[in-house]
């Protein structure tokens, strides 16, 4: 499968996202924003990985991603909603400050609608956030600790969760209810991206 096909961006968008992937093979080795093992594969297994979340958010509010790191999928977002929702604003939480210089250069340097917080998750003040993101953060009882303090009531979590997703799922509804969609992965097929509203504890 083509996944460039999938996604049918367009050429200005498929130029930026080609620009933040040289910036993120430029800075990779001063500090480690992908494995070794993956930068041969950062289309595949980070770019388009992080596209399909993008489908999944409702358009124009504004957007949290989470222990953002090198920029996946938070980056790819911005990319995407500056030609298909503009208004759309993603704010990054990145306590790392090097990672967080990185996040504001591809910001700067491709013009997106996007800002970093560099402090730790629990300690931003309360976003109240209408959409809410993270890709491979966190199991899901602590991703949902985070979604408590941040998350608008009326708004929605998407988690990027890897191949435990089910087990995860089953051990946070012990402490949780909420109401959920799972939605498969395009880039694994026994990943899945979890999308979560309703959210209160048990």
């Amino acid at each position: 499968m083509d996944l460039a096909d999938t996604f049918n961006v367009s050429r200005e968008t498929f130029e930026r996202l080609s620009e933040y992937v040289e910036l993120v093979k430029r800075w990779n080795p001063k500090i480690n924003l992908v494995s070794k093992s993956s930068i041969d594969m950062l289309w595949d297994r980070h770019i388009w990985d992080s596209a399909q979340i993008f489908n999944h958010a409702p358009i124009g509010q504004n957007w949290l991603d989470i222990g953002s790191g090198g920029g996946f999928p938070a980056l790819v977002v911005a990319i995407m909603a500056k030609e298909l929702d503009p208004h759309q604003r993603v704010t990054m939480i990145e306590s790392d400050t090097r990672k967080a210089v990185f996040l504001r250069t591809v910001i700067r340097e491709l013009d997106l609608n996007a800002a970093v917080l560099t402090q730790r998750i629990e300690q931003v003040p309360a976003q109240a956030t209408r959409v809410l993101s993270a890709r491979a953060l966190a199991d899901l009882n602590l991703l949902l600790n985070f979604a408590e303090r941040h998350l608008d009531p009326s708004g929605v979590c998407l988690f990027m969760k890897g191949e435990t997703w089910k087990e995860e799922l089953a051990e946070a509804q012990k402490g949780w209810r909420f109401s959920y969609k799972s939605h498969p992965s395009l880039t694994n097929s026994k990943a899945a991206i979890l999308e979560i509203k309703e959210l209160c504890r048990v």
